[in-house]
């Protein structure tokens, strides 16, 4: 796997903890954290207008989804992961081939994610 530093990374988790945690794990793979968000509208205005090279999109924002932010990166060409605790059954059939990681993750599972995002 290869080394991720300086990788402008997006997350978008209505968690707090949860989003600390990945953002450590990020920091700790070498990735800049250029924001962290937990709702849809602030998700839709970063995505829109921040400069970054993958996002990882808690799938469920305070019981809103979490799609239109991903269309955005989608026309973008921006790449991005999906976190979740419910499984993938519930993601639009247009975003099945982005990955998906299930709530709780490792840091290893976090990195074969960004790898598959990347298609290193």
């Amino acid at each position: 796997m290869r080394d991720f530093s300086g990788l402008r990374v997006l997350i978008v988790e209505d968690e707090g903890l949860v989003a600390l945690m990945i953002e450590d794990m990020l920091q700790g793979i070498g990735c800049e954290v250029v924001a962290s968000v937990s709702r849809l509208s602030e998700g839709r205005t970063i995505a829109t207008t921040v400069q970054v090279d993958l996002a990882v999109l808690d799938v469920n924002l305070a019981g809103q989804p979490s799609f239109p932010i991903a269309e955005i990166l989608h026309k973008r060409q921006i790449p991005f992961i999906f976190s979740t605790g419910y499984g993938t059954d519930g993601l639009p059939r247009e975003f099945g081939s982005h990955p998906t990681i299930g709530k709780p993750f490792s840091s290893s599972d976090l990195k074969q994610a960004i790898a598959g995002a990347m298609k290193l």
